[in-house]
């Protein structure tokens, strides 16, 4: 029983590991350089959130051990962010139309 179990067990190499802990460095290293630059505006939030995105992805995948799931628990996952994220986007369109429509009625003073 004890074979069976061993056989079945996942080692996954350490330079794997420290592969994806330089890259978290490297990119938090990034993160802080924004601030260092003093960049502003989109261009700050928008590199910002692609090195979070990047970093939760490479977490994830590697010492959550998702890379190694099969696919129907990868979906569960992250599905439902995902989704969110579009409705976010969604309401946010939706808001800026709103809030341009209201501007131009108190404009032409309806």
């Amino acid at each position: 029983m004890q074979a069976t179990a061993r056989a079945t067990e996942q080692a996954h190499p350490i330079r794997l590991y420290l592969v994806v802990w330089a890259w978290l460095f490297v990119l938090s290293a990034c993160s802080y350089l924004i601030d260092y630059l003093h960049l502003q505006g989109g261009l700050r939030w928008s590199l910002i959130l692609l090195f979070m995105i990047v970093k939760a992805g490479l977490i994830v995948a590697v010492f959550m051990h998702l890379a190694w799931e099969r696919v129907a628990l990868i979906y569960v996952i992250l599905i439902p962010p995902a989704a969110l994220l579009i409705f976010i986007a969604i309401m946010a369109i939706e808001a800026d139309y709103t809030l341009a429509t209201r501007v131009a009625q108190q404009v032409s003073g309806r």
